[in-house]
């Protein structure tokens, strides 16, 4: 069996959960998104998102250390099973990213990733191309995150 073999079209993945603190969401803001929301709790409740929330860059970047860690213990697990290692490649972008609800201060966010297609790439020999949906999910069922991506990934 092949690594490649291992993504099953339909079948989610759990990438894990990351708890959105005031005080990281605030950290972050002051770094790369110092909208008043993000930054002052007393003026975030004055604001048309009624509350202290989390930047959605800082939702898309807790979901890619979360994707990392899964991708690379996953990886880590098939060669100590005494598989070779596979090729894995970067994303050649994404599509639709979307924030449909805020994730305030206290959220849990939890989130899954599926493979929604997959094909051998026809210009680079042993490689493939792995499309997805990720979703992100807060303690109450509700979706505060959700993009679709593709990643290359070695067919050998």
């Amino acid at each position: 069996m092949r690594f490649w073999d291992t993504f099953v079209v339909g079948e989610p993945i759990a990438l894990g959960s990351h708890r959105f603190l005031a005080e990281d969401i605030i950290r972050f803001a002051e770094k790369y998104d110092p909208q008043v929301f993000h930054l002052d709790p007393e003026a975030a409740k004055n604001s048309v998102l009624g509350g202290l929330c989390a930047s959605g860059w800082h939702t898309a970047a807790a979901c890619m250390r979360l994707n990392v860690e899964y991708r690379y213990g996953r990886l880590k697990e098939w060669v100590e099973a005494g598989h070779t290692a596979p090729k894995i490649g970067p994303s050649p972008g994404f599509r639709n990213m979307r924030w449909p609800k805020p994730v305030y201060a206290g959220d849990t966010v939890t989130f899954t990733q599926t493979v929604t297609d997959k094909r051998v790439s026809e210009t680079r020999p042993g490689w493939g191309i792995l499309s997805f949906t990720t979703l992100g999910v807060n303690q109450n069922g509700a979706e505060v995150f959700a993009f679709d991506g593709a990643a290359f990934q070695g067919t050998d």
